[in-house]
């Protein structure tokens, strides 16, 4: 028999195996071991005896959502054995976490999917995207854009954090969709001396600093700059950072693996042929554990009224016609009312950061539009300057 039960810090060994059995993965070292981002999340094992036999983490976090930083779990660490499949386990556990999200206030989560058609069903929407760049480096990068000539400076990564933190919060305030990072993420999840699992043989993590900016990037002994965050306050500075990253002495490509959709490298180039985009795919999954509270929290661009009707047989509390008023004082209360707008709490959850257009789900016709027009006001409503991103692992 199964038993759903929390995992004690003691098993996060036992997790960490799990995890690397399902996801097909080695661990070279015993730093790789540590399992620091689990050992800070509520952790919810499927037991078969004393046997560990499914697993789900939950992080709590905090999520920049547009004008406010809401309570978040960032969920990781999920797994099932291959020998345990098919029997209810990974949905008995999802609903735990949900339960436990609920109860501790946060009323988002969000999670990076090996297999994006899984969550869906557990109430998750794909809300953002992310591109690959790389930067043929081997001969100088002409701008179009003038970067700010003011210095760049090389800091140490171990006093880095505080130099970095402020730019970083202004950056997550003016783009929705980041995590809040606290010095042990900075430490552990951006700044760590060795990063085996996404950049083996690159070097330790080098940081430049511009007054209104920073890159975060390594190298490796054949010529590739790793991009591992990039942040400018203005386009100039951006342009001032790329040029940075392009003109390092004995290398020839740059490599940004995980960037917004609507970054600007590739309309500063002077030849767009310099910055090719090599993929474009899904990024973080957003799941609405409290519709009323989470889109009561965000800010909103238009001020207009919906009635939304959601179906979420997951979290039972979302299901219903929810009356939606945007603008400078958002609100969101139960009603009889006849609806808009009828969709699921997956695609109420893609559309929430700005990043997928209620439209284009009604065209491919997952969300019905009950009043003409509505799906393009939700969108006016929900529409933000830059696109949703988030570069954290977890």
């Amino acid at each position: 028999m199964i038993e759903i039960r929390e995992i004690p810090e003691s098993d996060v060994g036992r997790m960490v195996d799990l995890a690397c059995l399902v996801f097909h993965v080695r661990i070279e070292s015993e730093q790789e071991r540590d399992g620091w981002r689990v050992r800070r999340a509520e952790r919810i094992g499927a037991y078969d005896g004393e046997a560990l036999a499914g697993q789900v983490a939950a992080i709590p976090m905090r999520l920049a959502v547009p004008g406010a930083f809401l309570d978040c779990s960032a969920v990781t660490y999920v797994g099932v054995l291959p020998t345990h499949r098919r029997r209810g386990v990974l949905t008995s556990m999802m609903d735990r976490m949900h339960a436990y999200a609920a109860a501790a206030g946060r009323p988002v989560a969000v999670l990076w999917a090996s297999q994006g058609a899984i969550y869906g069903r557990y109430g998750y929407g794909l809300a953002t995207r992310a591109i690959t760049l790389e930067v043929d480096s081997s001969r100088p990068l002409e701008l179009r854009t003038v970067p700010d000539e003011r210095p760049l400076r090389l800091v140490d990564p171990d006093s880095a954090a505080e130099v970095l933190g402020p730019m970083h919060m202004r950056a997550l305030a003016a783009r929705p969709g980041g995590l809040v990072r606290d010095d042990e993420w900075w430490r552990r999840g951006i700044l760590p001396a060795a990063d085996p699992e996404t950049a083996p043989g690159f070097t330790e993590p080098r940081v430049v600093v511009h007054p209104a900016g920073y890159a975060v990037y390594r190298t490796n002994e054949e010529g590739t700059v790793r991009v591992v965050d990039l942040v400018a306050e203005t386009p100039a500075v951006e342009a001032a950072l790329w040029r940075y990253l392009a003109s390092i002495d004995l290398t020839r490509r740059v490599q940004a693996t995980n960037r917004p959709v609507d970054e600007l490298l590739p309309h500063m180039a002077a030849d767009p042929d310099q910055v090719v985009i090599k993929n474009d795919a899904g990024a973080i999954w957003l799941r609405l554990i409290d519709v009323p509270g989470a889109l009561a929290a965000r800010s909103w661009a238009t001020a207009d009224t919906f009635v939304l009707e959601v179906r979420d047989d997951r979290v039972p509390a979302n299901e219903g016609r929810w009356r939606l008023a945007t603008g400078t004082a958002p609100a969101c209360d139960r009603t009889a009312g006849e609806p808009d707008l009828t969709l699921s709490a997956a695609d109420l959850a893609a559309v929430y950061l700005g990043g997928t257009r209620a439209a284009t789900l009604v065209r491919v016709g997952v969300v019905t539009e009950h009043t003409p027009g509505a799906a393009a006001r939700l969108d006016a409503a929900l529409a933000v300057p830059l696109a949703p991103y988030m570069n954290d692992d977890f």
